[in-house]
């Protein structure tokens, strides 16, 4: 089995495992599904996006009601913004459940004078009951687990990292479609074990459980790759759909080749360095300390030692002849 260390750019993703007469056409389409399998499971953990369209649904709440409330949203659109990097699931834990859209980022006093109702956040009531802590951002209801019921949503959203973490290149292990699968399905039984009712449908991290998401005018959709549109890279060509791996890599199946996976339209990648960057630090403090000793040497440019004893090339010569101590002027 060929091994494919999977890079995006300069960043290791996972490894990947396939035989030389694989077809390239079904590899490359595998390596984009676990690839997006992946960046779902971090954005359900750790990379929250702004949902565009609550803000949407917002901003035409906030100026069809009352127009004094349009000069709060930037200010509630920049704080959002702030906060994009939250984990989705430790804000569940956190906060509570997600807000409805037209309810976000407004204050008590004005969801009391817009006479708004989050009927979904009375329904969504954690395990164990409630303990309310504001959110400061204005997104969820405040509503958060106990201790109890929050340390099962954050430890399984350890796992699940750990699960498909980039460390598994070091380790050695190869991210199926199996394993990241399973790192849903644990997040997704944390969930249900903490709010056995579910979430509300406009919530994010339950939209990401039912491949509802919508990322447009987000910065994760940038880092999607449809699986037609998905193209690998290897030794400054791009290998094939219509080829196997073999007709590239030869028919040594101990073979492991470094390919990196890019948009259809992106040009080329960048090629491997010929150093590793950890190599290239090494051979950099090997030098400096070279140069700093070469310094020490030139300030140590001293022929004064020449005239000791020990110096001398004919001591030993004079020491055999018994001419050791002569002095020519007399006593």
């Amino acid at each position: 089995m060929v091994l494919l260390h999977v890079k995006r750019g300069d960043e290791s993703q996972f490894l990947l495992r396939a035989p030389g007469s694989a077809g390239l056409g079904a590899l490359t389409e595998q390596a984009a599904r676990v690839y997006n399998a992946r960046l779902k499971v971090q954005r359900v953990c750790s990379a929250a996006f702004l949902d565009a369209r609550s803000w949407g649904a917002l901003g035409s709440a906030g100026r069809g009601v009352v127009c004094l409330y349009e000069e709060y949203l930037p200010l509630i659109r920049k704080m959002s913004l702030s906060q994009n990097k939250l984990h989705k699931m430790e804000e569940l834990a956190e906060h509570g459940v997600f807000l409805p859209p037209n309810m976000q980022g407004l204050t008590d006093e004005q969801i009391e004078e817009l006479k708004l109702r989050d009927e979904w956040g009375e329904k969504c009531v954690p395990s164990g009951g409630a303990v309310f802590k504001k959110d400061d951002v204005g997104r969820r209801n405040g509503h958060a687990p106990n201790e109890k019921m929050k340390d099962v949503l954050k430890k399984t959203i350890e796992e699940a990292k750990a699960m498909i973490s980039k460390k598994q290149v070091e380790a050695g292990v190869c991210v199926t479609m199996e394993m990241v699968q399973d790192a849903l399905d644990q997040l997704r039984g944390a969930v249900m074990i903490v709010y056995p009712m579910g979430l509300p449908p406009y919530d994010p991290i339950r939209m990401e459980f039912e491949n509802k998401e919508d990322l447009s005018g987000t910065q994760a959709a940038l880092s999607v790759i449809a699986e037609p549109d998905a193209q690998l890279w290897w030794a400054a060509k791009e290998l094939r759909r219509t080829k196997t791996l073999s007709d590239y890599v030869g028919r040594n199946e101990k073979t492991k080749i470094i390919v990196k996976i890019q948009q259809r339209g992106q040009g080329a990648p960048a090629r491997e360095p010929v150093i590793s960057s950890e190599e290239q630090k090494q051979l950099m403090l090997f030098y400096h300390r070279r140069q700093e000793e070469l310094k020490k040497l030139e300030e140590n440019d001293d022929d004064s030692c020449l005239n000791s004893p020990w110096a001398d090339n004919t001591a030993l010569k004079r020491h055999f002849q018994g001419v050791k101590d002569i002095r020519w002027r007399p006593r």
